[in-house]
């Protein structure tokens, strides 16, 4: 992919979030809940990702009157292939390790 950026290991947990369900729509409460990174630092890097056209975003309708639009998101198709290989470099050079590996060990 064109552009890169410097990966933290917060962004590596989000690509590494997305990859687990790629091509299904994801909202930020659930990446919050899977990745234990709070909303506040999650956004920034879902918003870089976005500007950088590595994910696909949209609007949902609101079901419930009241309630506000959910912004879901998911990998572009050529950002998947990319965030496989920066989750196995990060993992090569022992920068990250996906949080099942963490529970393991």
């Amino acid at each position: 992919m064109g552009l890169r950026i410097r990966l933290s290991r917060q962004t590596l947990a989000v690509l590494d979030a997305l990859l687990g369900r790629a091509g299904q729509w994801q909202h930020g409460y659930s990446l919050s809940q899977s990745t234990g990174i709070p909303s506040g630092t999650l956004y920034p890097i879902l918003m870089r990702l976005e500007k950088l056209h590595w994910l696909e975003t949209r609007w949902e309708e609101v079901k419930t009157p009241g309630r506000p639009p959910r912004h879901p998101y998911r990998l572009s198709g050529t950002a998947r292939e990319w965030a496989r290989e920066e989750i196995r470099a990060a993992q090569k050079r022992r920068f990250w390790k996906p949080a099942a590996a963490e529970h393991e060990a």
